[in-house]
């Protein structure tokens, strides 16, 4: 579904990707794992379209996305929840879940995706009015991955959506990651410190080093790999 083909990405002078190659198939869960600073969100951003690759070239569904603007990749059927939930706060929860199918036009579809989001989260239809905001960093949480699943997408980006939640949040959020991808067919890339749970859901995944590659492989052997225990899961 995905391919990230040697890309090379910059801010201004300082190359913050290199040469970089990955990639996801259809249906899969695939974890990006590694230390702050190592390009991770760069990697989503780039594939997104917020920042263009310099060289390189990221090949969704067989089709060069590399110098496409946001809206439209989003229209192809990439969605992604960033780093942070970024969710409008003075929004409600019914008007943050619009603005995610802001470029749908099927009003049954966003009814039946609406209904389904409130079957993963049902918290959001109990704080339907109210504004987002106000909701706790789990629902907050739960509110971002919900507006990207409104926009139907084929590809999932998820980035850091484990970051400054309570343990029972995470825990939620990693079984709704789950049932996404298995109920709704949903391909997921994730980025996640957390490298167990990331590993734990995931089929494959790749270790992010500095800008580079430096590891990639089936998830559960990763989980095994002492490299990996010493430097991520802390064993």
């Amino acid at each position: 579904m995905l391919e990230i083909r040697n890309v090379e990405t910059y801010y201004g002078n300082i190359r913050a990707l290199k040469g970089i190659c990955l990639s996801v198939a259809e249906g899969e869960i695939i974890t990006l794992i590694g230390a702050n600073g190592a390009g991770k969100s760069t990697t989503l951003m780039t594939i997104c379209g917020v920042i263009t690759a310099r060289s390189g070239d990221v090949i969704f569904q067989g089709k060069s996305i590399r110098s496409l603007e946001p809206n439209v990749i989003v229209s192809l059927g990439i969605s992604q929840v960033p780093e942070g939930r970024r969710i409008f706060p003075m929004m409600t929860v019914a008007e943050n879940l619009d603005m995610g199918a802001f470029l749908r036009k099927d009003k049954v579809g966003i009814e039946s995706d609406l209904e389904y989001v409130f079957t993963l989260f049902p918290i959001l239809k109990k704080r339907i009015h109210q504004d987002g905001g106000t909701l706790s960093g789990g629902e907050q949480q739960m509110l971002a991955i919900s507006r990207a699943l409104m926009a139907r997408p084929r590809l999932l980006l998820l980035d850091e959506p484990s970051l400054g939640l309570a343990p029972l949040a995470v825990a939620q959020i990693f079984e709704m990651i789950k049932k996404v991808n298995s109920e709704n067919k949903t391909t997921i890339l994730l980025v996640e410190q957390n490298a167990f749970m990331a590993l734990k859901i995931a089929h494959r995944g790749y270790v992010m080093e500095n800008g580079t590659i430096t590891m990639e492989g089936v998830a559960a052997d990763l989980l095994k790999d002492e490299g990996i225990k010493k430097a991520y899961l802390g064993l």
